[in-house]
């Protein structure tokens, strides 16, 4: 069997020096897109000096999906690796991803083993999170990380180098097959950061297609590169996301109470952020 074309687009905002670092770990003979949504700090001139083979794209600043919806219309691979600049891939991981997107009947979407820096695992590979999993996770994430709700949803409980099907994977790092990236119309732009994973998962799921996990290959994940000195805006954005997700999938009865979700995000936004400043984000990072 020939192995399918890949091409990776990785979607960067005032993140220079990220996004030089995870071209480095990119071969050259691979077709790469850039997008630059709005930086002021040079990144799109920095990334054609260090590596002209690297096609760059400037957006207005547009966030994620919409960004990642312009690098992969601008590829012609069977199979789109996006990535976000603070991301660090393994040697051959594009190729590997590729394959394993190619590998089983009505696979779209495959996310990779992701970890931190210092080697700790991220649980980027997720169930779909129904509403009173999601109240729970929130509510008790930080005086019980190992609560049962927060385990079923972030799915810790599961062996890490086994793959399987999921809810939905981290779009830090994933890859699509582009006819079905295509069939949704790709990512949904109104989430201004945060969700648009989510989303798109579950909108390949309800079109009966299937969501991966698969450690066939590693990436490193230099959490908040972006956003981590705007942490109020960046939680913010991550409760407007939760808004239109929930409001969306769930349908009227999610609307009804729509004053009411908007009132617990916003108290989620606000302990979110205190705690953050008490305990730190480290804490943070290992109960989202």
């Amino acid at each position: 069997m020939t192995e399918p074309s890949v091409a990776v687009v990785v979607v960067t905002h005032q993140t220079r020096d990220e996004v030089l670092g995870c071209l480095e770990t990119l071969p050259i003979d691979l077709p790469i897109v850039v997008v630059d949504t709005g930086s002021t700090d040079g990144t799109a001139d920095a990334v054609r000096v260090a590596h002209p083979h690297v096609r760059v794209l400037e957006l207005a600043n547009a966030g994620f999906g919409r960004g990642a919806n312009a690098g992969v219309r601008a590829t012609t691979s069977d199979v789109v690796v996006v990535a976000n600049a603070d991301v660090r891939f393994a040697p051959g991981g594009p190729a590997a991803l590729a394959v394993a997107v190619s590998a089983g009947d009505r696979i779209a979407l495959v996310g990779p083993r992701v970890t931190y820096p210092d080697g700790r695992r991220q649980a980027s590979a997720r169930a779909l999170p129904d509403p009173a999993t999601a109240v729970m996770h929130a509510l008790l994430r930080w005086v019980a990380p190992a609560n049962r709700w927060s385990v079923r949803y972030r799915q810790t409980d599961t062996d890490p180098a086994a793959a399987r099907d999921v809810g939905w994977v981290s779009g830090c790092a994933l890859a699509v097959r582009r006819t079905t990236f295509d069939a949704v119309d790709g990512f949904d732009p109104g989430y201004p950061l945060y969700l648009e994973d989510v989303d798109l998962a579950a909108r390949l799921g309800d079109a009966g297609w299937r969501v991966r996990y698969d450690p066939v290959t590693e990436v490193v994940h230099r959490v908040g590169a972006s956003t981590g000195a705007r942490r109020w805006r960046s939680l913010v954005w991550h409760a407007r996301g939760l808004d239109r997700f929930v409001s969306r999938r769930y349908g009227a009865p999610a609307r009804a109470l729509r004053p009411l979700t908007r009132v617990a995000l916003a108290a989620w936004v606000a302990v979110t952020y205190l705690a953050e400043r008490t305990v730190g984000r480290g804490r943070s990072t290992t109960a989202e």
